[in-house]
């Protein structure tokens, strides 16, 4: 049986958006784990920490139920996870989900029931200890090749998981679908969101709804996005991992990313001035749209030498931060990791590029 959480009334939440410009902006921001599903625990005790309004500072969990079958790509969640988030100073957690791997291929499209019960094991261990959490749609390869056949099946995956979750509390996000690209141009996904956006109101009429543009949540592509202009609880998502040959050198999935390799970021001045020209015209475009933004990922691959990533890390977020965006670093675990699973450790450079120590719940080692 899952748990259903009582409705509470958002209308006397305060401080979810900041001033930028002339616009709002929202400041919205292996691994195991026993196969039985539980309900929030008592959490341990956390070092008192700033509570910041909307997502504020986030983490991915990724390579976790976004792989085929969780644990394919080295990642299964673990309760104690969510601890060492809370603890670092952290506000919320992304969760990437590859629902389209745990439904019928064919109509109705049902959704695993036990898959089911594994999502809310970690949405529920999140809100339980405070964390804000946003689930969403990643890696439907097929709806991405092939828009108009896989349209149908798209929008009743998201019929089931809006009515499944319509009595979490507002801490609870959802979005629409990760990275829009190929097939899935402007066009195509301006009337897919839209209905993507219909049906979740059906039954979440006022929970924030995360969307983003195509070529793969690019800052880019923000001009050619189109949101219901009478829906203001939408909050708009990008995603930055430029200079890319810096962030992803030597990743395996990128081809020819190996000569790459060695690629340092130096925040010299001309390196510096792209990172704020590229976040101050998304930050530009939400204030014109008044739309709250949400940076819902940036990183830099592991095989980037680690004082380069760390630089880069700090600047990006305090950029985003200076112009009132909300985000979630790429990722806990794997190979972007803040953390180290192996060591049972932060890799600690790099979680004080995010948050530095000063700015760490009291009590932090």
């Amino acid at each position: 049986m899952r748990k259903i959480w009582p409705l509470r009334s958002t209308a006397l939440e305060p401080g979810l958006r900041l001033i930028v410009g002339a616009g709002l902006l929202l400041l919205a921001a292996g691994c195991t784990v026993s196969e039985k599903r539980l309900e929030p625990t008592a959490a341990s005790p956390a070092p008192t920490r700033v509570t910041r309004p909307g997502l504020g500072r986030g983490v991915n969990l990724g390579n976790a139920l976004e792989a085929p079958r969780e644990g394919e790509w080295g990642v299964v969640l673990r309760e104690e996870y969510f601890d060492l988030i809370r603890d670092a100073g952290f506000d919320s957690v992304r969760i990437p989900i590859r629902w389209s791997a745990h439904a019928l291929a064919a109509e109705p499209y049902t959704i695993d029931p036990a898959f089911f019960g594994r999502v809310d094991w970690t949405v529920e261990q999140a809100l339980a200890r405070g964390l804000a959490a946003v689930i969403n749609m990643h890696h439907y390869e097929e709806l991405i090749a092939d828009p108009a056949g896989h349209r149908a099946r798209f929008l009743a995956l998201w019929r089931q998981i809006a009515d499944h979750y319509r009595a979490y509390p507002p801490d609870l996000r959802f979005e629409l679908l990760n990275e829009p690209n190929g097939k899935l141009d402007a066009d195509a996904w301006n009337e897919l969101l839209t209905a993507g956006l219909a049906v979740v109101r059906e039954t979440n009429p006022t929970r924030e709804v995360i969307i983003g543009p195509t070529n793969w949540n690019n800052v880019d592509a923000l001009p050619r996005l189109k949101l219901p202009a009478d829906d203001r609880r939408l909050i708009v998502t990008v995603h930055y991992y430029n200079p890319f040959q810096f962030t992803h050198q030597g990743a395996e999935w990128v081809q020819g990313s190996d000569r790459w390799l060695g690629t340092q970021w130096r925040g010299s001045a001309t390196e510096e001035q792209a990172v704020t020209r590229d976040l101050a015209r998304a930050a530009a475009w939400a204030a014109t749209h008044d739309r709250p933004l949400y940076l819902g990922e940036f990183g830099a691959y592991s095989k980037a030498d680690m004082a380069s990533r760390v630089r880069w890390t700090s600047f990006v977020a305090r950029q985003a931060e200076s112009l009132g965006m909300s985000w979630a670093y790429w990722e806990f675990c794997a190979g972007f990791g803040v953390y180290d699973p192996t060591r049972r450790a932060w890799n600690e450079p790099l979680l004080r590029a995010l948050i530095p120590l000063a700015q760490a719940p009291q009590g932090t080692e």
